[in-house]
């Protein structure tokens, strides 16, 4: 009898689930462009106010900070208002963030940076901690991968963007900024453009229909008073250390991203603007890494792909480290490939299992995205007194963890029955 209520309920919503795919896959676009241009303040704040490469990183340590400050929050904003209200809250908090950059440009100032980047953090915080579990349950758990790694691979669109607008209109010549105004020039004007487009963005999302996930009773949240709410998510060992993963992996991608366009002119590259181009291939390697990956993962498990990839990453970095000129920059360029499938599949086996408790799950693994705040820090802070060369031993750290956790950590020890 259960069966037949379930099948006459399940039924109805399945054939609706593509239209929801596809809109909110769109979102995965917006939150890696913003995200990746993001990452082009730090080489640009580096020039216009002459900091070492630790200072110059807090642009990202402050938009990532947020995810560490709002993921929770947003995990119980999920639970009170649902996927859909949440998302659209997240782009109208994007937009206030965007509009912060005009007076940080038109002041130049340094603090009205780091406040601006990290509200802009805290709303793409939202957007990530609500569209991630919304698209990994939208459909069966046994495909969540492949569906998580198709989105993904709108993001790495996104990002691959996004450096090539930093390079034509934010990353100028240093000689171009002999008066920090000129800043004004570069960062205003894009900004003030991502502030309309999420605003309409924003609007159309919540006048689109978007399904509750209530007719999938295994990933329905929880009931107030419902006896599974005094679970501690920290009881769930695979969850725990998928954080720690993402941890290591959000802090590795963006560190090396972040200190490229400085680490390619060391190289050989001549400007700031062609290295941002290349940082582009980059993050073209991760698109294309996601869209074989969805294909990759109904082949291999989720968690053997991770570690193999994990390893490959290694082995360029260490490439990188011990060569120069362009094996060097190539080796990191790859990174962006092996980099692709490591989010989408740390998250998927990090929420296997937990049924009501997936939105705790998705809050605690997103809160570990503040590795993006950590990671580049010390990387910056490292490269500073041993030169990025050396420092790039943390990234190896990163990656041999994120294999480890894909082989051996990602094995469930506990489910909610």
């Amino acid at each position: 009898m259960a069966t037949k209520s379930t099948a006459s309920i399940d039924a109805p919503a399945s054939p609706n689930y593509t239209g929801p795919f596809i809109i909110v896959t769109a979102l995965f676009f917006i939150f890696g462009f913003i995200t990746n241009l993001n990452m082009a303040l730090v080489p640009h704040l580096r020039a216009v106010f002459d900091l070492p490469y630790g200072l110059a990183m807090l642009a990202e340590s402050a938009f990532f900070l947020a995810y560490f400050v709002f993921a929770g929050a947003t995990a119980k904003l999920i639970e009170a208002i649902g996927y859909k209200k949440t998302m659209v809250v997240s782009l109208f908090i994007q937009v206030a963030g965007a509009l912060m950059f005009i007076p940080a440009a038109k002041y130049t100032n340094f603090p009205l940076f780091l406040t601006a980047s990290f509200v802009i953090g805290a709303g793409v915080t939202a957007l990530q901690t609500s569209a991630n579990p919304y698209i990994s349950i939208l459909g069966p758990e046994k495909s969540a991968p492949v569906r998580l790694n198709l989105a993904q691979a709108a993001n790495s669109i996104g990002g691959t963007i996004a450096p090539l607008i930093a390079g034509a209109f934010i990353l100028t010549d240093p000689a171009k900024l002999i008066s920090k105004a000129g800043i004004a020039d570069t960062v205003r004007v894009p900004y003030l453009l991502i502030a309309g487009g999420l605003l309409i963005l924003g609007l159309a999302v919540a006048f689109l229909h978007l399904p509750h996930i209530t007719s999938t009773q295994q990933f329905r949240p929880a009931r107030e008073g419902d006896p599974i709410l005094s679970r501690s998510i920290w009881a769930y060992k695979h969850t725990v250390l998928g954080a720690l993963g993402i941890f290591f992996y959000v802090g590795v991608e963006v560190g090396l991203a972040s200190i490229m366009v400085n680490y390619f002119k060391q190289q050989g590259i001549p400007s700031s603007s062609e290295a941002s181009s290349l940082i582009a291939l980059y993050w073209f390697g991760a698109l294309v890494g996601r869209l074989l990956g969805a294909w990759l993962v109904s082949l291999i498990p989720s968690g053997r792909l991770l570690g193999i990839f994990g390893f490959a990453a290694t082995a360029l970095v260490l490439t990188s480290m011990v060569t120069s000129g362009h094996i060097a920059i190539w080796a990191l360029i790859l990174c962006g490939f092996f980099n692709s499938i490591m989010f989408p599949n740390i998250f998927t086996l990090g929420i296997v299992g937990l049924g009501p408790l997936t939105s705790k799950g998705s809050g605690l693994i997103m809160t570990a995205v503040v590795g993006g705040a950590v990671v580049p820090f010390l990387f910056g802070a490292l490269a500073d007194k041993v030169g990025i060369q050396h420092a790039f031993v943390l990234p190896m750290i990163c990656y041999l963890y994120i294999a480890y956790y894909g082989l051996i950590g990602s094995k469930p020890t506990r489910t909610v029955a």
